[in-house]
């Protein structure tokens, strides 16, 4: 259990993975966000996609897989719209640039919509869905996985990823409404921090090309993740690869390069993200009102026997993140080490 792990505090954390990032060539100021976006995915509990990926994009820096000085442009443009050339940077780079951008249309026209070309792997969804709402606007982000996992319904032939979702909602009272979801029931990163850990995965996140149940993570190269609902999950990662993917000219099915094992062909990640001004739909105060009224309505509803409490999207990830303020980040032993080794390699100090 994480409350057995050592404990890292937020800011030696963020120290860390910009003296890593620095040592690879990345210049102070991209280091330094990229290692806020990377530790804020541990503050709030998403240990899949926080440090635990800094040795993979250390990697990939280093084969010369990804640009450590990237030149983000817009390549297309109109009032509400955008489209983003990474030019190959860090995804965290990629996707906040391309956030600030959509906030700043949303603020001239209600909406921005950018999408992004040639981006990399980029942490959690969340970090950036949640950026619109200090600008009193719904934030909505998707993206294509970084390596395909799920074959189309009925199928074996691996032509999707995880592809998530991301959209929150401002409230007034309460904490921000926030989904953070895969389109497949399990995110892959659940099952390669399983493998670190020596665990094995329930039934139900993976199958065999016989659709027997896969529960050894360290046979995931054999099997099949499957989708949220059936056919439903397909179609939803199937649509959102087409908006975050083909829309923008990015890789999408077949031609997805797996990221955790080739390090050096250019991923050219597809993602976007949408800023809604609230003002353009409704008062703002108004609408956290009746945003509040919805979650107390929500909280209120009587429960199935054995259930202690309704929750929100979000709500879990967020006491997380006040919990890890004040007691730290837990760090799995088997994560610590290989962090260890990567410091001895790249001649920083360790983390712990």
């Amino acid at each position: 259990m994480s409350d057995d792990w050592p404990t890292v505090p937020l800011t030696e954390l963020e120290t860390f993975i910009a003296n890593a990032l620095k040592a690879v060539g990345f210049l102070n100021s991209g280091a330094e966000q990229t290692a806020k976006l990377m530790a804020d995915a541990d503050l709030h509990g998403i240990d899949t996609h926080g440090v635990f990926r800094l040795p993979g994009y250390i990697e990939r820096i280093q084969a010369g897989g990804m640009n450590v000085d990237p030149e983000i442009k817009i390549i297309r443009e109109a009032p509400a719209t955008a489209l983003i050339d990474g030019d190959n940077g860090m995804g965290h780079l990629v996707v906040a640039r391309a956030t600030e951008i959509a906030i700043e249309k949303a603020k001239q026209t209600g909406i921005g919509w950018v999408g992004m070309r040639n981006s990399n792997h980029a942490g959690p969804a969340m970090l950036y869905s949640r950026m619109p709402l200090a600008h009193d606007m719904i934030g909505i982000y998707g993206a294509v996985g970084s390596a395909n996992h799920m074959p189309p319904w009925g199928g074996t032939e691996l032509l999707l990823s995880t592809n998530p979702i991301s959209i929150a909602v401002p409230a007034s009272r309460h904490r921000d409404i926030v989904l953070d979801m895969a389109t497949t029931v399990s995110s892959y990163g659940k099952v390669k921090t399983a493998a670190q850990r020596g665990e094995q995965m329930p039934e139900g996140w993976m199958v065999d090309r016989q659709g027997k149940p896969l529960t050894d993570p360290q046979r995931s190269h054999e099997g099949l993740l499957l989708p949220i609902g059936g056919a439903k999950g397909y179609g939803l990662a199937l649509m959102l690869g087409l908006l975050a993917g083909t829309l923008n000219g990015a890789a999408m099915g077949r031609d997805v390069i797996d990221f955790s094992k080739d390090f050096v062909t250019t991923t050219n990640t597809g993602q976007f993200i949408c800023a809604l001004a609230i003002a353009n739909f409704a008062e703002i105060d108004q609408f956290g009102a009746q945003v509040d009224a919805i979650i107390d309505a929500m909280k209120a509803s009587p429960t199935l026997p054995g259930v202690e409490e309704i929750r929100l999207p979000g709500e879990r990830s967020a006491k997380l993140r006040g919990s890890r303020l004040k007691s730290g980040i837990p760090v799995h032993p088997a994560l610590l080490e290989g962090l260890a080794e990567m410091a001895v390699d790249l001649t920083i100090s360790p983390l712990l």
